[in-house]
């Protein structure tokens, strides 16, 4: 007898992790594009963000186009990366750590 079993998911589970992973792709990258899209929005409607000179002569729109859009982009990454692990670690392999989890507190196994 093999007691070395190993819990395998559903295929429920599995599209239902599917499906939630798709939603939180899609959300991310609905907020990269307006993240992106904002840049030039800004060039063409306002005029300081061109013209204006912040640190060491630098316009707005060129501090944030060097550095901005990279921390933008590198914690846009981290956040989706974190939240789709979470969802995935919660959604699928969920196996009980203890041996508490086995049974109800009366003793039975659920």
């Amino acid at each position: 007898m093999d007691d070395d079993v190993t819990p395998r998911d559903t295929v429920a589970e599995v599209d239902a992790t599917f499906r939630t992973l798709r939603r939180v792709a899609v959300g991310y990258f609905v907020v990269f594009v307006l993240g992106v899209a904002a840049f030039p929005v800004l060039s063409l409607t306002l005029d300081w963000w061109s013209s204006a000179r912040l640190v060491g002569g630098m316009s707005p729109g060129f501090l944030v186009a060097a550095f901005g859009l990279y921390v933008f982009f590198a914690v846009l990454g981290l956040a989706a990366a974190r939240l789709s692990s979470a969802v995935e670690h919660r959604m699928l392999g969920d196996t009980p750590t203890a041996d508490d989890d086995l049974f109800l507190d009366d003793g039975r196994v659920p």
